[in-house]
């Protein structure tokens, strides 16, 4: 899972590139005249003519300013850039835990679609094409990742150093030695006899109970993600990802089950 580089977001700022020119410096002799110039003419002045910066230009800025307050600070975890920082109307507080876990979807989607219409990569010169579509990869990268829960979570848990592809591992590694804590054994017990009931489906309607079932631990899952990033607990958020992570494995384990043909669960 990336994060907005700085190189790209150098880019993104610097995408507007028709800027008005710097105002030149008028010589003294100048400079009180024009002032009282000024002054005697403002109430005749007609309003500032809209901007002419290229739509898509703008959207870039736009995108830019959504991280540029990120990629300024220090790169500590709760600081450098992030996904939510290029979706600044449907997160405007940032991550967890200064914004819930869970996300309202459509909300989401309706930003990403506007930020896709307008750094699409053929509104852009062809010397620009290839960073416009490195900016369009990473905008749909941080759709996905925050549209689906178990890929936030272990986003969110990635920013702070933990790995739970790793955690896993060392859960699975607790049962024969015992290495893992009481939860984790009484959770591997749980996944070994669902496992056991997997393989001994014969109908669908024993994998659609199953799947049933399997659904409400699916949202108990995401309902305490949502309480330990909230208080910030990251040792209850890592047990929880990965307990998710199996559920999420079971349930396309189920979505692919087919009567004769052998199981294969992945954890």
């Amino acid at each position: 899972m990336r994060t907005p580089t700085p190189s790209t977001l150098r880019w993104l700022r610097a995408a507007i590139t028709d800027a008005p020119p710097s105002p030149r410096r008028l010589p003294r002799a100048c400079a009180y005249h024009t002032a009282t110039a000024s002054s005697r003419l403002s109430h005749r002045m007609t309003p500032p003519r809209a901007s002419r910066t290229p739509l898509h230009s703008r959207a870039l800025a736009t995108a830019a300013d959504s991280t540029s307050s990120h990629s300024a600070a220090p790169t500590s975890p709760s600081t450098k850039p992030t996904h939510y920082g290029l979706f600044p109307l449907t997160f405007p507080s940032g991550p967890p835990p200064a914004s819930p876990f869970t996300i309202d979807p459509r909300a989401l989607r309706n930003e990403f679609l506007q930020l896709q219409a307008k750094t699409h990569p053929d509104k852009f010169p062809q010397a620009q094409k290839r960073q416009a579509e490195g900016a369009s990869a990473l905008i749909n990268e941080a759709y996905r990742t925050l549209l689906d829960p178990l890929r936030r979570a272990q986003y969110l848990l990635s920013l702070q150093g933990i790995d739970v592809e790793d955690e896993a591992s060392k859960m699975g590694g607790g049962v024969g030695g015992m290495a893992g804590g009481e939860q984790d054994i009484e959770f591997l017990q749980e996944v070994m006899e669902v496992n056991e009931a997997v393989e001994e489906c014969e109908t669908e309607d024993d994998v659609w109970a199953l799947g049933s079932v399997n659904e409400k631990r699916i949202e108990g899952s995401v309902g305490e993600l949502e309480r330990a990033f909230a208080e910030e607990d990251l040792e209850g958020a890592k047990r929880e990802c990965v307990r998710l992570r199996y559920w999420v494995n079971l349930r396309e384990t189920l979505r692919a089950w087919e009567k004769g043909k052998p199981v294969v669960l992945q954890h």
